[in-house]
């Protein structure tokens, strides 16, 4: 595993995340909007990836609810960005044991591979290997 990143989902993420830079400080980088892309049609203008860079060893992850029924405690994501495809496709599988698989592991636009597990303890994970 290269790191661990935390993801915050969110209504209104645009606000949300100038909030937490307000208090934390850091640069705001990487903002992808829903538009355009089709998997996403009826949420346009809202953020489907946004990063809070603090510093190098602090980053954020944000994005929008996308009309997803999130409370607050479930709405925060662990996502280990993890070092192959051998390593990921071995989390997703025992995560998903006993577990709940809430996005099959698949390939991405953003080439990657990337799923999201809620596992036993009911801890969501968020998945990511970036291809090379």
């Amino acid at each position: 595993m290269r790191k661990l990143v935390p993801h915050i989902r969110i209504e209104n993420c645009k606000e949300a995340i100038k909030y937490y830079q307000s208090i934390f400080g850091g640069e705001i980088k990487n903002t992808q909007l829903a538009d355009g892309i089709e998997m996403f049609k009826g949420q346009e203008g809202k953020y489907i990836h946004a990063e809070l860079h603090i510093n190098e060893q602090c980053i954020i992850y944000f994005a929008d609810t996308l009309d997803q029924q999130f409370t607050i405690g479930n709405n925060i994501l662990f996502g280990p960005d993890l070092d192959s495809e051998e390593e990921i496709k071995r989390v997703y599988h025992s995560l998903s044991e006993n577990g709940e698989i809430q996005m099959e592991l698949q390939d991405t636009f953003w080439g990657a591979k990337h799923a999201i597990v809620k596992d036993k303890n009911g801890i969501a994970w968020e998945l990511n290997y970036t291809k090379e």
